[in-house]
């Protein structure tokens, strides 16, 4: 029997149980109150040590077997979203505006799973560090977890991260070396011009057309401050100005995001963001407050970690279910924070095709495929056995 068959034989009625009454109860950033206790609790059950309160409600358990003293850490997420759910199964939400549209439920459920196989199948020599991560959405959860010590309280010599992948059939992983998700970096710029009447616009300095300059503008830093060979986004995402239709307003406000694999990039984003709309504000004599927050490194994994993440992916589900050539996507992930202090892989893994999981994160009718389980879990407790294996085995 396979691992994925075992694992499935041994744990699938029980992680899908877990899975669904996670996704009934969704919590957001730092408050996975109730999610936080029922994974320490589980943890314990295991007979592993608990740690509770990084990053407000994180949990690591800690599972030990043999003598050796390396350690490898195994993260995964356990907060929802702001959004309502439209679904009508029975495990659909029932906080209302809060729902796990990411498929976090799955990911905890599946390191959950590997937790509870690798303590009763102990086939490895060091330590696990199962690392249950708060925040990832919006929050950047995995950077305060580092900033709070995690990786000094808990010392690993490499670190691992998993999400599903709607689209990419169940079975199936993929995952490239270098780059592979972008950073997330979110701005703010406020304009204080004059106010006054829309009939009289010479006696007011008009904000709303200075912001229209600005966001023009920003876009030559992309195709003209930006090397053609490195990929950049800078997305306005929000305008807030005005009351009326007859009133110039006093302030307009823009909001939004920037997107890079390159933290060089990210520098310059940053500085000429700053230096065009000061010199846009100066020509329409206005003023301009501008604020750039840095909240997600690019995810960039590292060449040997991601050889192991293959070499162990392909040994649950075979070398054609793994594509080690993805292409990076533009979307963010605070695992990069991690990657950033310890080498590491980040894996896709695939959540179905159609309609049984093939609807995209985010969207308020999605549901982790509970066959994915499985998949998840026995490519957890692979990568494990691989990377700390028994003497002679």
């Amino acid at each position: 029997m396979g691992l994925i068959d075992d694992v499935r034989k041994q744990l699938h009625g029980d992680m899908t149980d877990w899975r669904r009454d996670i996704h009934k109860h969704p919590e957001t950033a730092f408050e996975e109150h109730r999610t936080a206790d029922k994974v320490a609790e589980l943890l314990e059950s295991f007979g592993m040590d608990v740690h509770r309160g990084l990053a407000k409600t994180g949990v690591v358990g800690t599972l030990r077997s043999g003598t050796g003293n390396r350690a490898i850490g195994l993260r995964a997420d356990m907060d929802a979203l702001d959004l309502t759910e439209l679904n009508t199964f029975d495990h659909k939400s029932v906080n209302e505006g809060k729902m796990h549209a990411c498929g976090h439920d799955g990911h905890t459920t599946m390191l959950l799973g590997a937790a509870r196989y690798l303590a009763e199948n102990p086939n490895f020599d060091g330590i696990v560090q199962f690392i249950f991560q708060p925040a990832e959405e919006n929050l950047a959860g995995g950077r305060v977890m580092v900033q709070e010590g995690l990786f000094e309280k808990f010392p690993v010599e490499q670190v691992y991260g998993m999400h599903n992948w709607p689209g990419l059939p169940v079975g199936s992983f993929a995952v490239c070396t270098g780059p592979m998700m972008a950073s997330a970096d979110f701005f703010e710029l406020t304009l204080t011009g004059r106010g006054g009447h829309g009939a009289f616009p010479h006696l007011a300095r008009d904000p709303i057309v200075a912001a229209a300059h600005v966001i023009t503008a920003w876009q030559t830093i992309v195709s003209r401050d930006t090397d053609p060979m490195k990929a950049a986004v800078i997305s306005a995402c929000e305008i807030d100005s005005g009351f009326t239709g007859n009133v110039i307003p006093e302030t307009a406000v823009i909001r939004g995001t920037t997107r890079t694999f390159n933290e060089g990039v990210q520098d310059m984003i940053e500085k000429r963001m700053g230096e065009v709309a000061e010199g846009i504000a100066q020509a329409f004599d206005m003023q301009a407050s501008f604020t750039y927050d840095r909240r997600y490194a690019p995810t960039v994994n590292t060449p040997e970690e991601t050889g192991h993440a293959v070499a162990a992916a392909r040994a649950i589900v075979g070398e054609e279910n793994v594509n080690d050539r993805l292409v990076p996507v533009m979307g963010a992930e605070d695992f990069g924070w991690m990657l950033r202090e310890r080498p590491g892989c980040y894996m896709f893994v695939g959540n179905g095709e159609g309609q049984s999981g093939g609807c995209e994160v985010h969207n308020p009718n999605y549901d982790f495929n509970d066959e994915t389980l499985p998949v998840g879990a026995a490519y957890w407790v692979k990568l494990v056995e691989m990377q700390l294996p028994v003497s002679g085995a």
